[in-house]
């Protein structure tokens, strides 16, 4: 969606209407020498040499703090050699030319602060391309990340609409997809149920209750990570619902709570711009698995699946909104890789919730896989197939597995074990129960988690 919406002459159109609708704002303050907060805003003005004369007295000025600013416009005029003279002279880089080479170098320099009122200009810019972005950013918003990281991802506030108690089918129902299609599958409290790739690509998110526990799956394209979190949260009245912003912090989505409109990370399920920025609320993850249908269908034969009725008038064919994305090595939005163990879009599992952070390449699990491992002192045993995406992690309690030649099926000391979704299940009924994981790309894991947690170099 993203891809169709940055179609050349849209998006030519959508930044012309703003630099209108802030100049004839701009013609109307008034503002003081000092005054960078509203001077600034003259630079939107439709008069070239009134925005030369304001980009010559932010350089005569020589101080840093304008240079998130001059970022933030230059996403929107991008060929402005004026805006590239004073972010040289203003930042000291010669090097960068593009918005993509200055926002990495934002990234790189946090010691690069903006002056005191940039909440205000950024939420003001950015209210001309959707009005509801002021229920994010707005004067003295608190925040735990840098709002010059913020960026505006091609769409307006739920322009990539969540789905919320979606339409669920039975399976014989679910005619529309074929046997090897993805979907990510959940199993809680012997509550099965489907939710296609092909669907979630488009929205990104879905607010259900499965097995009487509400819960959010957030899914970033971009970061190719659907993460399970439960939306019920101690000391809150009632569970979360979620919603896609319309932002980007370092190629992840930024998604929003209903109730208060707080921006939260999608990666690490913690509130980061707004109202409850700072309150320490972290979501819990839940275990979720990306698998073929068949396979879904085999294992859970009474499964629901989401139906193609969803109230949206989308192309729901496989890889129509982000295939490009998909198959190519590059990230459509800069962030930095921090670690260089891996390529940034190679597939990676990470465990989580476990009190430890550890993932394993996907490749580890090429041909079928059961891996044995540690999670700092947790003992852990990881089932997986490549081919699908699918891994699923589960305490081992010091037992060793191994393959048992199906893949419902694990052995340890000669005794079969059943793969469920819940646990694996033993020959006495015992239960080694699942832990919560989910697949990513590795610069989100790098970028997230990766300071924190340790790699597997599984061979």
């Amino acid at each position: 969606m993203r891809r169709k919406l940055f179609a050349h002459s849209l998006f030519a159109l959508l930044i012309a209407a703003i630099f209108t609708a802030v100049s004839l704002q701009a013609a109307e303050t008034k503002p003081t020498t000092g005054d960078i907060g509203e001077r600034i805003f003259k630079l939107l003005d439709r008069n070239p040499q009134e925005r030369a004369q304001t980009l010559k007295w932010l350089t005569d000025r020589g101080r840093p703090d304008a240079v998130a600013a001059l970022i933030q416009l230059k996403r929107f005029d991008p060929d402005n050699r004026d805006i590239d003279k004073a972010l040289a002279a203003l930042s000291g880089n010669k090097n960068a030319t593009t918005w993509h080479e200055w926002i990495l170098w934002q990234e790189a320099h946090p010691e690069i602060k903006p002056f005191g009122t940039f909440d205000t200009f950024k939420a003001t810019a950015l209210s001309f391309i959707d009005r509801n972005f002021g229920l994010f950013l707005y004067r003295d918003v608190k925040h735990e990340i840098r709002l010059e990281e913020i960026v505006w991802g091609g769409v307006v506030k739920d322009g990539i609409p969540a789905l919320t108690n979606p339409e669920l089918v039975a399976t014989a129902k679910a005619t529309y997809l074929t046997d090897d299609e993805l979907v990510f599958g959940v199993a809680i409290n012997g509550d099965a149920r489907a939710y296609p790739l092909r669907i979630l690509d488009w929205h990104e998110m879905f607010n259900d209750v499965i097995g009487g526990v509400p819960v959010s799956l957030a899914y970033c394209t971009l970061c190719g990570s659907g993460i399970l979190f439960e939306t019920t949260v101690e000391g809150r009245e009632k569970p979360f619902v979620f919603g896609s912003s319309g932002f980007l912090y370092r190629s992840n989505k930024l998604m929003y709570d209903r109730q208060t409109h707080s921006l939260w990370n999608q990666f690490t399920g913690r509130p980061v711009v707004g109202k409850l920025s700072g309150s320490g609320i972290e979501l819990k993850t839940r275990p979720v698995v990306i698998t073929s249908w068949k396979a879904w269908r085999d294992a859970n034969p009474k499964t629901k699946v989401l139906s193609l009725k969803t109230g949206h008038n989308r192309d729901y064919l496989p890889g129509a909104p982000y295939g490009h994305y998909f198959s190519s090595p590059d990230l459509m939005f800069p962030a930095i890789v921090k670690r260089k163990d891996l390529k940034p879009k190679d597939y990676v599992f990470a465990l989580r919730s476990s009190g430890a952070e550890r993932a394993w390449p996907l490749s580890a699990f090429e041909g079928g896989r059961v891996i044995n491992d540690r999670a700092g002192t947790l003992e852990i045993v990881l089932i997986g197939d490549a081919a699908t995406r699918s891994v699923r992690a589960y305490r081992s309690g010091g037992r060793i597995f191994k393959a048992a030649g199906k893949p419902d099926t694990v052995s340890s000391q000669d005794t079969i074990w059943h793969v469920r979704e819940d646990a694996l299940h033993g020959p006495a009924g015992e239960k080694l129960h699942r832990l919560p994981g989910h697949i990513a790309y590795w610069f989100a894991w790098a970028g997230y988690l990766g300071d924190k947690g340790t790699l597997a170099t599984t061979k």
